[in-house]
C-alpha cells in the first residue's frame, strides 16, 4: 500500500463520519481516528510488519499522518499562476532589515533571479530568488513568519 492509497483512504473515512477504522494487510497496519465531536481532525497510525517476522513479535512503530481538509475551489482559481514555494525549512522575512522597504509587493513585476525574501535557517540569512518572470499577484505568508520546506510562499502570474 503506497502513500497515494493512504491518503485516500485517510480522505473517505473523514468524509464516511465513521470515528474509527483499523486496516490489517500483510505488511500494513493502519488505525485511522476521526474526532468525534466534528473538529475535523484525523489521527493516523501506520505500522509496518517486517517480512518473515511472526505477527504477534512485530515491533510497535506508528507514525502519526495528520490528514487536512482539502478545497478544490481555490485551486481552480489559481492554476494559471506559478507558485513559488519554500526550498528549506526556516524563518521567512519580507525585507532585508527592519527598516528597509519589502523585497516585492503585491502588483509589483518581478524578473528571473530577482530577490523574494530572505528564509533565516539555523543563523544563516539565505536569499531566496525568483526563478520565474511575471507580476506578483499574492503573497502567501507574513513576515517573520516560520515556513517548511516546499510550503507556498508567492503567487505569481507569468503573462
Amino acid at each position: 500500500m503506497d502513500l497515494k492509497d493512504i491518503q485516500n483512504l485517510i480522505k473517505f473515512v473523514a468524509k464516511s463520519g465513521a470515528s474509527e477504522v483499523k486496516l490489517e494487510t500483510d505488511d500494513v497496519k493502519i488505525t485511522i481516528k476521526t474526532g468525534g465531536d466534528d473538529k475535523g481532525e484525523t489521527t493516523t497510525y501506520v505500522q509496518q510488519i517486517p517480512v518473515g517476522a511472526p505477527v504477534a513479535q512485530a515491533p510497535v512503530v506508528q507514525q502519526p499522518v495528520a490528514a487536512t481538509p482539502e478545497s478544490a475551489a481555490p485551486v481552480a482559481e489559481d492554476s494559471k499562476y506559478i507558485t513559488i514555494k519554500s526550498p528549506i525549512i526556516g524563518t521567512l522575512y519580507r525585507k532585508p532589515s527592519p527598516d528597509k522597504p519589502l523585497f516585492v509587493e503585491v502588483g509589483q513585476t518581478i524578473s528571473e533571479g530577482d530577490v523574494l525574501c530572505i528564509i533565516e535557517a539555523m543563523k544563516l540569512f539565505n536569499e531566496i530568488e525568483s526563478e520565474v518572470s511575471g507580476k506578483i499577484v499574492k503573497v502567501l505568508v507574513d513576515d517573520s513568519s516560520p515556513v517548511e520546506f516546499d510550503q507556498p510562499l508567492f503567487l505569481v502570474d507569468p503573462s
